[in-house]
């Protein structure tokens, strides 16, 4: 199974093929605008399985599942968390939970970034599980903007998920500390003296020992599209 997870800066439907050329199983797309506006007849594949979610029409998470796998929103899904959402995924073989993550909640005096997902440790605490969990998408964060008096985090995230067997399959396949990544994700304002590391793809520990790649995109090939790169990762 491969993920892919980029953040495209809105307007999908012109960039969807560059992404496709990569040959997602699942893509997992922030700033993505509602499925309604984009004709996926004009693209080089066709998704199976269609989710969305937002307040902006122009500007939501999206999931989109090709070949056979199934996407389905779990029961217990909470909106009030913006955006992470729990999904089931199914292909007739194997089944996991999938957190699809873009953290951007600028109404919660909370936080806006990873306090999102640090409160959705804690909605998620028991489905989120030492085996057949994912987490993937744009975290927003980076340990180094951690507040050492904020509870939620960045290392306090990434410690909490390793409790429970779960780690970033980037940091265990190219022998990285969090926050000296040396990939960026994400290039402020498109430069490339401005590169930070946000998106990640945390796995359980029987995922990870399926992992076989883990890419991130460079600079050059996507700065045209966004300010962010795509993160793949491929299970066997």
């Amino acid at each position: 199974m491969k993920l892919v997870t980029w953040n495209c800066n809105m307007a999908f439907r012109k960039k969807a093929d560059a992404i496709l050329r990569h040959s997602p199983d699942i893509l997992i797309l922030q700033e993505c605008e509602h499925p309604d506006k984009i004709d996926f007849t004009k693209h080089s594949k066709q998704p199976q399985s269609v989710l969305w979610f937002g307040n902006n029409p122009h500007k939501g998470l999206g999931i989109f599942a090709y070949a056979d796998y199934g996407l389905s929103v779990h029961p217990s899904y909470n909106d009030a968390i913006k955006w992470i959402v729990p999904i089931v995924v199914k292909d007739g073989r194997k089944r996991c939970t999938l957190f699809a993550v873009w953290a951007h909640n600028p109404q919660d005096p909370d936080g806006q970034y990873v306090t999102q997902v640090w409160k959705a440790l804690q909605q998620y605490q028991t489905l989120i599980k030492k085996t057949n969990t994912i987490l993937i998408g744009d975290f927003n964060s980076n340990t180094i903007w951690d507040r050492p008096k904020r509870e939620g985090n960045h290392s306090t995230v990434v410690a909490h998920l390793l409790r429970k067997h779960i780690q970033s399959v980037y940091h265990h396949q190219h022998l990285q500390i969090q926050g000296t990544e040396k990939h960026p994700t994400f290039y402020l304002y498109r430069h490339q003296k401005k590169p930070y590391h946000l998106d990640y793809c945390f796995a359980s520990s029987d995922w990870m020992a399926r992992l076989t790649d883990v890419t991130v995109g460079s600079f050059r090939s996507w700065q045209k599209y966004s300010d962010h790169v795509p993160l793949m990762v491929s299970f066997g």
